[in-house]
């Protein structure tokens, strides 16, 4: 089966990355302790079975007794517990300022090994959410840590045979125990940046599965076409520390200023899904009651006259990446004339260096407001390193609120999860109402599937899956 994505970016694999193109490959070859199935539940994969102590700090798994790493291997707790502590060593890096990531929340953690098949994990603080990072840290056999980042060997249902700049080749792994793939044939990834060649491509048979598509270029694939609603959030993080970001009329005025809808369908071609918070309805504990900030101009501009009369000056300078998300030159556009409708002078500033940038907004030197996207498929992620402000971490911009910081903390203490999600959603309307962001929207994702290619997958996080049904 050939598949046709921009990049074939292989890295090592502990690094904190959503890179989609790399993860469709990672996906395939490596298992992780834990996974979401398809409706977005946590399942078995390594870990066969868990419990968490009553104060959310201490987790112990039991483990399949019959998982084989591609060189031959059996896994086992030693395996597990040397690749939670290598993805915390600060020499695996990061990219886009995620470095570091791993180790703020489980750097701290002590294992106790429990022969070979359990152990436990003692955490320093409440983590009733850890399986939202457990199910993204591959697991590798222990003898080949100090191999990376040169080698790709995993116990998922593909195992690596061979790879380029451009090019990655996977061949069924028999020996997998937790996952059967999709398909006796091979997988073979292949680099092909311009959207046109990915398409022709497709249609004329040279490849069954095409990824990354612009809603406008998969408007002609008819039963070829899969789509997937993002849980990406596209969005103006707003400097809540500094400046006119510290009102909060102005920051709801910005909220009612903006037309999302316009911006769907300018810069999307209508493939969005307006945002009413910082989450969207695949984070658990987004409250689906919540209603987006409507297009309120009238509206907008008393919020702006409140908020000059608290020192407001009626301008903002809003920072701009030309890339991730792609379309931030014309959001920046669009913002800038929505905002003049409302008496707000906007002041643009381009960035071209987009791993500059983002370190730019982790050092919190951002100007009055910033486009930015907040990816991971992770409640306890977003608001931890972007809301929290007794954390203040990586992506948080300022914003403070004692209550919601104190809901933040309860949640992560909560073990039951219907009691931890109706937590998330108390703090969730705080968190609408003092619209720390500009909340625009989630963009839909689309692939291209030929009708012969073997069942191919879309998971929740819209990462390929090339395996059978859950």
């Amino acid at each position: 089966m050939i598949i046709l994505q921009p990049t074939i970016p292989l890295a090592d694999p502990h690094i904190c990355s959503d890179f989609k193109d790399r993860l469709n490959i990672f996906t395939a070859i490596f298992d992780t302790l834990v996974r979401r199935d398809l409706q977005g539940h946590f399942v078995p994969q390594i870990a066969k079975s868990w419990h968490l102590s009553a104060d959310a700090r201490r987790w112990s798994f039991t483990l399949r007794d019959d998982v084989v790493f591609h060189n031959g291997e059996r896994l086992t707790a030693a395996d597990v517990v040397a690749n939670l502590q290598r993805a915390c060593d600060p020499a695996v890096g990061g990219e886009l300022g995620t470095e570091g990531v791993w180790a703020s929340y489980i750097g701290d953690a002590t294992y106790e090994i429990k022969g070979d098949d359990a152990f436990e994990m003692q955490l320093a603080r409440p983590m009733a959410d850890l399986f939202e990072l457990l199910m993204a840290i591959p697991i590798l056999p222990k003898s080949v840590l100090g191999q990376l980042p040169n080698t790709f060997i995993g116990s998922g249902p593909y195992e690596l045979v061979r790879h380029s700049a451009d090019e990655v080749e996977l061949a069924p792994f028999a020996g997998c125990v937790t996952r059967q793939p999709s398909a006796s044939e091979p997988l073979v990834f292949r680099a092909e940046p311009d959207e046109q060649a990915r398409l022709a491509a497709l249609a004329q048979g040279d490849a069954q599965i095409i990824t990354k598509l612009s809603p406008e270029g998969s408007t002609d694939l008819g039963d070829m076409e899969l789509s997937h609603e993002s849980n990406l959030c596209v969005a103006f993080l707003i400097n809540c520390s500094a400046g006119a970001g510290q009102i909060k009329p102005l920051r709801q005025a910005l909220n009612y200023a903006v037309d999302v809808n316009r911006m769907i369908q300018q810069a999307r071609n209508g493939a969005a899904l307006p945002l009413n918070g910082p989450l969207t309805p695949l984070h658990f504990g987004c409250d689906p009651r919540v209603r987006p900030y409507p297009y309120d101009p009238e509206k907008a501009r008393a919020l702006v006259a409140e908020a000059k009369e608290a020192g407001f000056d009626g301008k903002l300078a809003i920072d701009i990446p030309m890339t991730l998300p792609d379309e931030s030159p014309l959001l920046g556009r669009l913002i800038t004339e929505d905002l003049a409708a409302v008496g707000i002078e906007v002041t643009l500033h381009h960035y071209d260096d987009r791993p500059a940038y983002a370190h730019m907004v982790k050092d919190k030197q951002i100007h009055d407001v910033c486009c930015f996207d907040s990816s991971p498929l992770s409640t306890y992620r977003v608001l931890r390193e972007k809301i929290n402000s007794d954390v203040a971490g990586p992506w948080w911009q300022g914003y403070d609120n004692s209550t919601v910081n104190g809901l933040l903390d309860q949640a992560a203490e909560t073990v039951e999860d219907g009691a931890r999600r109706d937590v998330y959603r108390q703090a969730y309307q705080l968190m609408h109402d003092d619209a720390p962001w500009i909340f625009l929207y989630r963009p839909l994702e689309f692939f291209g599937a030929a009708s012969d290619a073997a069942e191919v997958q879309v998971s929740p996080e819209g990462i390929l899956r090339f395996e059978e049904a859950d």
